[in-house]
């Protein structure tokens, strides 16, 4: 894979950041240059990040623990990212984990497809830093986000309690 990043500035303040650091980056890849290239681009993000080299072992990493984002690659042995994300996507527990296809195939048959299979975003190969990035701090939003909305759904009460706390501590003469 070529890097293509440029120099423009790819990396927001760390405060903007920091809501990743519990995040966790799936990077699914047959090919181990492809799988370092994008660990060092993601470096600049404070999350842990697992790898599998091909579909199978993605699916086993994904059972065991979860990923926040699916980094996934499209041609690879054993099982195609067309695959696995249709897989994951039929399953209601790994349902709703955003998985960009980054891939060398870039015909738009291809990236219907990979939207058939319910990708959330395409990246073709050789792809820039900066796009990645961006796209990739988009969606752990996103993801992080609606994790810490269905925590506030699960248990309203605690919510409700948790905001009556902060209400009365907030308040004139609380």
């Amino acid at each position: 894979m070529t890097d293509t990043s440029n120099n423009t500035s790819s990396a927001p303040s760390p405060a903007q950041d920091a809501s990743f650091k519990d995040a966790k980056i799936l990077i699914v890849d047959d090919n181990e240059q492809n799988t370092e290239l994008l660990q060092a681009y993601l470096d600049a993000l404070p999350c842990e990040i697992q790898t599998a080299g091909n579909g199978i072992d993605a699916l086993e990493a994904v059972q065991k623990d979860q990923p926040d984002l699916i980094l996934l690659d499209i041609m690879m042995p054993r099982m195609s990212g067309y695959e696995v994300c249709e897989k994951l996507k039929a399953d209601r527990r790994t349902k709703d984990i955003p998985i960009v296809m980054v891939t060398a195939l870039n015909e738009v048959g291809d990236v219907e497809r990979g939207v058939e299979a319910g990708t959330d975003e395409f990246l073709s190969k050789p792809f820039n830093k900066l796009e990645l990035l961006t796209r990739v701090r988009s969606l752990l939003k996103m993801r992080l986000l609606k994790k810490e909305l269905e925590g506030l759904t699960e248990d309203p009460d605690a919510e409700c309690e948790r905001r009556q706390h902060l209400d009365d501590q907030t308040s004139p003469g609380g």
